[in-house]
């Protein structure tokens, strides 16, 4: 009989751009539908990272001065715990610099 137990999973990420590679990695790889997949700042204040990136990053000249750049970024899912691992590998494989469970 199969476990159906669940938990969630949570990673921080220093970039906009890579927290949304992180969904589509649960999405597509792991079958996690979007809805179930939360993405906040991991602070108080809003962010879009706490480095330039994507759109940030491209401006004419150089990295846009009026990002948010206030802070890291969380994706968080409630997964099968059957998949823990296989989560975990693929948020590190994202760009988190951290990965945590409960």
């Amino acid at each position: 009989m199969a476990d159906g137990s669940t938990t969630t999973i949570r990673a921080t990420f220093e970039t906009r751009e890579a927290a949304d590679l992180a969904v589509e990695h649960l999405v597509q790889q792991h079958g996690i539908s979007r809805p179930d997949i939360f993405i906040q700042s991991a602070g108080d204040r809003n962010t879009a990272g706490s480095v330039p990136s994507g759109g940030d990053a491209s401006h004419e000249e150089g990295a846009r001065p009026d990002a948010p750049l206030e802070g890291e970024i969380e994706v968080s899912a409630d997964i099968a715990s059957s998949q823990l691992a296989a989560v975990q590998r693929s948020l590190g494989d994202a760009g988190a610099l951290r990965v945590s469970s409960r």
